[in-house]
């Protein structure tokens, strides 16, 4: 099993040199989110993760969640560590002061997250659910309901869910089933049941509390009916203490493809008790502030998964001797050459690194934009923050996410046989990232959000956002000798991506299939041109370190060098991408249901 080592490094490049986390702190009111302070958080996340969260990866893969009696309880560690990762005061990080929070930007929080996700996915599905549960009660829940449940989720005593899904039904959340009849004392009445229920009942926390959607008698019927319930595993007193046990039990755990160390509940509500967060039938607009955040978390599991297996990879790569290089021994003295010299094996490392970093620098810019909706003053600043956030959240959850489990896979290609076997880590890797790219949204919803609902939707208005920073870029920096051919190449990809929108969207007047025939191809197009955007920022970055003479040549250099890869090797995947989406939709749609046979 590879010994997980975070990179700080790297984020600290992302976060003070790429992103300048300090103006943006100071700027925004975070006076406690110093550079000494910021980097001390970063260390101790580091060693926390490494020391504590990763050794019981595998144990947590191999022993999985058991289930008896309608409890749950986690594999041996999980416990332990859990209880130490509140005692550290990890829950409290950029959670509000007023609820026993430390006040600190939620962009440091992001950043950190990628750490546990990377030592162990399973044990950081626990507290990272908690994270929307928090936001929906915080924008959403009467003062009543933040002083009842808010204090111990921020601590991390009690931990949060959110359930949507049915058994008959998964994204068309319309479809439900569950229903909430009014109480005498003002609470509901919830029954039904709920599935895929990440982290639905545990023995980690005193309580959990379950956001659940539901259907009030007399609503409307599909979307418009839905309405949003807080449904405790235990019942809550007015002070915050807990009273009786509440009709919600788990009647099942799943035995999955991965995550196993993650307990995936059927979660049974029988007349259990709820209190409805914000207005009757506008659950579902509450409920996409647990649902935006939940998918920003996504996307950095993608970039986890890249990272470990770049991380597992490259120390394989160095150590595994091989054949020789074509050109040459390279280690002479050995009874072969390691596999790293191998030109193949260079395209998988530098792929898996390239979309790591790459990543890491998209999830970072994201994340300040979160920090400036959530407390700047300035509404230009809020609106454009918005939009981009609108436009970019699905591509970074869809496109982090496939290409995370492309990264995964080649941790299993470099180990060859080895990688195929559970001692290496590589395979449970793989099975572990797939989850990434299904739950809050499959790749093709995320896809049909962004062509249809945002880009589609808005007329171009949030594209054209984000185009012309990029175009500004580009024209700011095209002259620059180093960064000439990014500039040329990059705007030539945006000029590009507005031309051919038009052109699906006037197709999709006669025939609105072209929308989803164009969309995944569409959104993977513009995933490659958005991290190509921020491989341009960075070996921009890189290149100014260099001329001032930094003693850090290796790192700078390896940011240039692998800009160069991924422009050269990586984005040019986009013009495949193109071709498929521009093609339109009668190869997919011409062959009958009766013709598809085997």
């Amino acid at each position: 099993m590879p010994e997980y080592k975070a990179p700080v490094r790297d984020v600290k490049f992302v976060m003070q040199e790429l992103l300048d986390c300090d103006k943006h702190y100071q700027k925004l009111g975070f006076e406690d989110a110093s550079l000494d302070m910021v980097d001390a958080i970063i260390s101790e996340a580091a060693k926390f993760n490494e020391q504590v969260i990763a050794p019981i990866n595998q144990v947590g893969d191999q022993q999985g969640c058991t289930w008896a009696d309608g409890a749950v309880r986690t594999p041996d560690g999980f416990k332990q560590a859990y209880s130490q990762y509140v005692e550290g005061g990890w829950p409290t990080l950029s959670q509000p002061i007023e609820f026993g929070g430390q006040g600190l930007p939620s962009s440091l929080s992001t950043a950190i997250g990628e750490f546990t996700s990377a030592a162990n996915h399973s044990f950081a599905m626990y507290p990272g659910l908690s994270h929307g549960c928090m936001a929906t009660l915080e924008a959403h829940g009467s003062e009543q309901q933040k002083q009842m449940f808010l204090p111990k989720l921020v601590e991390g005593t009690w931990t949060g869910t959110m359930c949507l899904t049915e058994a008959h039904c998964g994204t068309d959340l319309g479809m439900l089933r569950t229903k909430a009849e009014l109480n005498n004392d003002g609470t509901y009445r919830i029954n039904g049941s709920k599935i895929f229920i990440s982290a639905g009942e545990h023995d980690l926390s005193e309580n959990i509390i379950h956001v659940v959607i539901a259907r009030i008698p007399g609503s409307p019927e599909g979307t418009r009916g839905i309405s949003l319930f807080i449904v405790p595993k235990f019942n809550v007193n007015d002070d915050g203490s807990i009273s009786d046990e509440n009709g919600v039990t788990c009647g099942s755990i799943e035995h999955k493809m991965g995550i196993n160390g993650s307990a995936t509940c059927v979660i049974n509500f029988d007349n259990a008790k709820g209190h409805l967060i914000g207005e009757i039938n506008r659950g579902l607009n509450c409920m996409f502030t647990f649902m935006n955040a939940a998918r920003l978390g996504v996307a950095n599991e993608g970039v986890a998964h890249a990272d470990a297996a770049f991380q597992g990879s490259l120390a394989y790569a160095k150590d595994r001797l091989q054949m020789r290089s074509l050109t040459g021994p390279k280690n002479p003295d050995g009874a072969a050459d390691p596999i790293i010299v191998h030109p193949d094996v260079r395209r998988m490392l530098l792929t898996q690194k390239s979309i790591a970093e790459g990543g890491r620098a998209l999830i970072g810019y994201l994340a300040q934009l979160v920090d400036i909706v959530q407390v700047s003053k300035d509404d230009n600043a809020i609106a454009i923050a918005e939009a981009n956030l609108a436009l970019l959240t699905p591509i970074a959850k869809a496109f982090l996410t496939e290409l995370g489990l492309e990264c995964a896979s080649h941790g299993v290609q470099v180990y060859g046989g080895h990688g195929y076997v559970q001692e290496w880590g590589m395979e449970q890797l793989m099975r572990d990232a797939k989850i990434s790219c299904l739950y809050e949204g499959t790749t093709g919803i995320q896809a049909l959000d962004l062509l249809g609902r945002k880009i589609l939707g808005s007329k171009g208005e949030l594209l054209k956002v984000f185009a012309t920073e990029v175009s500004t870029f580009c024209m700011q920096n095209g002259q620059t000798a180093e960064l000439t051919t990014y500039c040329q190449t990059l705007g030539g990809y945006i000029k590009e991506l507005g031309e051919h929108t038009q052109m699906i969207a006037s197709k999709a007047v006669a025939n609105p299939d072209e929308v989803g025939a164009a969309s995944v191809d569409y959104l993977m197009y513009a995933g490659y041109v958005t991290l190509a955007y921020f491989w341009a920022k960075m070996a921009k970055v890189a290149t100014e370190k260099l001329a001032e003479g930094s003693s850090e040549t290796a790192f700078y250099k390896a940011k240039v060098k692998t800009a160069n890869f991924y422009f050269e090797r990586i984005l040019p995947r986009a013009k495949g991408h193109l071709a498929c989406m521009t093609n339109g939709a009668d190869s997919m749609m011409a062959i009958t249901e009766e013709e598809f046979i085997f």
